[in-house]
């Protein structure tokens, strides 16, 4: 391994989000309750779709698994942030950069291939009513959400062997506020062209595998609501699946941003990032809860249980 090979470098030195004690408070501040809301909503989301007998249905069981994802990819990040917003020295062993690095890929992968998974769901449900008991049976959404993490670890995998691969001499500070490989790539002292060109790859195979099911599937949506008559109708539809569309948007159109649109402004870069890791946790169970029906009925009555 390329890192053994400078055992002088022990650590990495994360820059952070502001060197301003007083900013540094605010911040602190504002993320903590950020985490405690999506930690909060995520938790109510899996509380009350497990206690609800009428909400065991496979849109949401896929939702149940989003907010577990949500959920773990929330802590992954904040919490180090957190930390470092407190301390004078904001450091990270290298096995810990390399742990981060591995749980930054896997869980926004997984929830790619989960949300990929429920458009599906929806276009069952929408196109094929009659067949989807059928279709979307308990064992095919387990098995959809094994796959998800299946595939999302091997693409993790293979992120942090390229971070194991590369050769740091001196440079230790990182300009980030967590490890990600695209800001490792400026601290190594060796030729990264063939690890960007991987990595760059493996996002857009990632990215497309999930998309472009998720882009055929609300194409044939689409094409069925059109064809209802009544307005009412269509309306009724196309409300089943506007909290997916909305997710969909967001998370695919932070990540496009964040990863595959690159900017020479850091504050920019630090500011996509914590939208799409911090913010975006928190808005998911907001969306489903706030835009579906079914969702509100299930907190009152869950929520009527204990007070």
């Amino acid at each position: 391994m390329a890192w053994r090979n400078h055992s002088t470098i022990t650590e990495f030195i994360l820059i952070g989000l502001s060197d301003d004690p007083y900013i540094e408070a605010l911040l602190f501040v504002f993320f903590l309750g950020i985490y405690l809301l999506t930690v909060m909503g995520n938790l109510m989301m899996l509380l009350v779709i497990r206690a609800d007998s009428r909400l065991h249905t496979p849109m949401y069981f896929f939702l149940s698994n989003l907010s577990f994802l949500d959920l773990c990819f929330s802590s992954v990040t904040v919490p180090k942030l957190l930390k470092d917003l407190l301390s004078e020295k904001r450091t990270i062993s290298v096995e810990g950069c390399l742990t981060q690095v591995f749980f930054v890929f896997i869980t926004p992968g997984t929830e790619a291939f989960l949300l990929s998974a429920m458009a599906y769901d929806r276009y069952a449900a929408i196109c094929h009513p009659l067949l989807y008991g059928q279709v979307m049976s308990t064992q095919f959404c387990v098995k959809l959400v094994l796959i998800s993490w299946g595939l999302a670890c091997l693409h993790a995998f293979v992120i942090v062997l390229l971070a194991i691969n590369l050769d740091f001499c001196e440079a230790q500070t990182i300009h980030h506020y967590i490890c990600e490989l695209p800001s490792l790539f400026p601290l190594s002292c060796s030729d990264i062209s063939i690890s960007v060109d991987i990595l760059i790859c493996s996002i857009l195979l990632h990215g497309l595998g999930t998309f472009l099911p998720i882009f055929f599937s609300y194409a044939r949506i689409v094409s069925t609501i059109l064809s209802i008559n009544s307005t009412s109708g269509r309306s009724k539809t196309f409300s089943t699946c506007s909290s997916h569309l909305i997710a969909v948007t967001l998370f695919f159109g932070s990540g496009v941003i964040c990863y595959l649109m690159p900017t020479t402004d850091s504050s920019l870069v630090l500011l996509l990032s914590l939208q799409y890791s911090a913010v975006t946790p928190l808005l998911n169970p907001l969306i489903y809860s706030l835009k579906n029906k079914e969702v509100k009925a299930a907190v009152r009555r869950t929520l009527g249980k204990y007070f």
